[in-house]
């Protein structure tokens, strides 16, 4: 896709810590929680490394404004942050980093954490912060050994420790706060369907909500799946009822600070989803002062 990109007020300068800042910050966190523990400070630290590897400046041949915007996706569960992240990770050639990815993955892994995480997954639990840590550092300095930089993390900072230490770590250039009503939220995730041969995610929710006098107040179409994937669909094991609302609820009690935290930073821009990917999409990149060209095209022809 090729970008016009015109968020001038996105872009913050990044902060650089020095190794012996970052460890004493590190370390006064470490030892005033009594959760946390020496696996926890090795995370941390090489979270740092990874995030502050990719802080050089770029050549003469890259777009800066594309390539290194740090930026962060919020939202209940189900709300489609991936969805979203996705998109402008293709529009603007920046990675899209998913907690809950890294998470699913390590499950399918025969890991030394995949039966941890299997019965945290299970009950609608969220991971420690440790374990993000660790699979997040991993999977950064992966980017790095491919060239990558910038990034558009989803589902991460989720606490206010994890922001905090964020913020020691590298400077966000802006949160984008996507946010659903809970009845729509709770069809959206119960309607989620994965193909099990080639991993494309659908929808075959149709969510038609209307006010008390009958009138259409918002609709989202279902994502369903071409016929060569319709007889492959399986539903996640944690899409059910009771572990969605518990996972909303969890998000209410843990994840709705953080909205406040970067919201008194001035770094917060909320996003009301009008409706599905048609109506969305384009509101979305008005928001961010962003132009899909491609998009654009597609929709003139």
């Amino acid at each position: 896709m090729a970008p016009l990109y015109r968020f001038a007020g996105a872009r913050a300068a990044a902060t650089t810590f020095s190794s012996s800042m970052f460890c004493r910050y590190a370390l006064l966190k470490a030892f005033s929680s009594s959760s946390s523990s020496s696996s926890s400070l090795k995370s941390e630290v090489d979270l740092k490394s990874s995030m502050l590897s990719g802080n050089s400046a770029p050549s003469r041949g890259d777009r800066p404004t594309d390539r290194n915007v740090k930026w962060v996706f919020l939202g209940c569960p189900g709300v489609g942050k991936g969805t979203y992240a996705s998109r402008l990770s293709s529009l603007l050639g920046v990675p899209h980093i998913a907690t809950g990815d890294l998470v699913r993955e390590e499950l399918s892994s025969s890991g030394p954490l995949a039966s941890q995480l299997a019965e945290i997954v299970r009950q609608g639990k969220l991971v420690s912060d440790e374990i993000i840590f660790d699979l997040l550092s991993k999977r950064l300095k992966t980017g790095e050994a491919k060239g990558e930089s910038g990034f558009l993390l989803d589902g991460f900072p989720r606490t206010i420790r994890q922001a905090e230490i964020m913020e020691g770590v590298t400077d966000i250039d802006l949160v984008i706060n996507l946010k659903l009503r809970e009845e729509a939220l709770l069809a959206k995730c119960l309607g989620r369907r994965i193909c099990s041969e080639c991993g494309g995610n659908y929808n075959v929710s149709c969510i038609d909500i209307k006010d008390k006098e009958g009138r259409p107040e918002l609709y989202m179409a279902p994502l369903l799946p071409p016929p060569n994937c319709a007889s492959k669909l399986i539903t996640r094991s944690d899409d059910t009822e009771e572990v969605v609302k518990e996972r909303l609820r969890i998000y209410k009690e843990t994840t709705q600070p953080v909205e406040e935290y970067y919201r008194r930073r001035g770094k917060l821009l909320e996003f009301e989803l009008p409706g599905g990917i048609p109506e969305s999409w384009p509101k979305l990149l008005q928001a961010l002062n962003l132009e899909d060209l491609n998009h654009k095209q597609s929709a003139a022809a």
